[in-house]
């Protein structure tokens, strides 16, 4: 199977180092700098899970594509997304499989209005993973789970011959048959992960430590609302697992959105949460925590823009 991953960073260049470490046939569609930093260091994984280093990672230029690839991984940040279909869009055939990792549900609908949903499958990991400053790909905890399959559930011939190049990898992977009902799980999840830690500039624990844990309680219920008014109320398992990591004293979990934000760059305000706020108009009220997390994203990429916008005219 000849699989093709968008990009080499964070998540990208963990699955695909551990599929090209394990015989896999992979090749990274990245641009210029990136390529020419692969080539120079080559594709290395620190990892509680075992380290690769890949002194040649194979990469390709998106000029370059001239024919089709069984499956493409693609799981770049949602303000890419445009950028990364236009790229790849020569690597998808008629039989081309398309498995995204991103959050959210936007990328769902224009990833199906660009190549068709029979194309499209249902995809999302869980991986905590960053960039060094030389490029080398941090894994930071012990879990790495990917988890796919056909956005109706069934278990066809191409999702099982997909689940076997990806299992035996060095990461766990799971073919599922409910993965729209994971994602909308996650989505509410990370909604309310990225809203109250971005809003409050504080991890889980500093939150609870300041009293505040029912905003947090009070978000996630309204993600929750929204994900049953669009057919997917999250099981009772899966909350009990999401108010666990919630209201836990002393956790330091906050979300990848807030480091983005301490840092300066682009975040993903309108994928996870402006989206999600449009899918559920209805189902939270005029006053929502929500909303509020949404605006202050929201004020914080219109400063970004005004600064930038300055620093550029000065």
């Amino acid at each position: 199977m000849r699989i093709l991953v968008v990009g080499a960073g964070a998540i990208g260049g963990y699955f695909g180092g551990r599929l090209k470490a394990a015989g896999r046939d992979v090749t990274f569609l990245v641009r210029a700098r990136r390529a020419a930093q692969l080539a120079r260091t080559g594709l290395v994984i620190r990892s509680p899970a075992g380290e690769i280093e890949l002194p040649s990672p194979p990469t390709i230029a998106a000029e370059n594509l001239r024919a089709p690839y069984d499956l493409i991984l693609l799981s770049c940040k949602a303000y890419d997304l445009g950028s990364a279909i236009d790229s790849f869009a020569p690597a998808v055939g008629a039989n081309t499989a398309i498995l995204p990792l991103l959050n959210g549900m936007a990328h769902m609908d224009a990833l199906s209005t660009r190549f068709g949903s029979q194309a499209v499958l249902g995809g999302q990991c869980l991986i905590s993973t960053t960039l060094d400053a030389e490029g080398r790909i941090l894994h930071l905890a012990n879990p790495h789970y990917l988890s796919f399959g056909e956005q109706d559930g069934t278990k066809s011939p191409r999702a099982q011959a997909i689940l076997a190049a990806l299992s035996g990898a060095g990461f766990d992977t799971n073919l599922s048959t409910a993965i729209m009902q994971e994602m909308w799980e996650k989505w509410a999840f990370i909604a309310t992960g990225a809203g109250i830690t971005c809003l409050m500039r504080a991890a889980f624990g500093d939150i609870v430590a300041a009293g505040a844990v029912d905003l947090t309680t009070q978000m996630y219920d309204e993600c929750c609302a929204i994900a049953a008014a669009n057919g997917h109320a999250p099981s009772q398992a899966a909350i009990d697992r999401s108010l666990t990591m919630f209201t836990a004293p002393g956790s330091t979990i906050s979300a990848s959105m807030l480091r983005d934000i301490e840092r300066g760059a682009p975040i993903e305000a309108d994928h996870v949460i402006g989206d999600l706020l449009r899918r559920g108009e209805t189902a939270v009220g005029e006053r929502a925590v929500l909303r509020i997390a949404y605006a202050h994203l929201k004020s914080y990429e219109a400063r970004r823009h005004r600064e930038k916008a300055s620093a550029a005219a000065a």
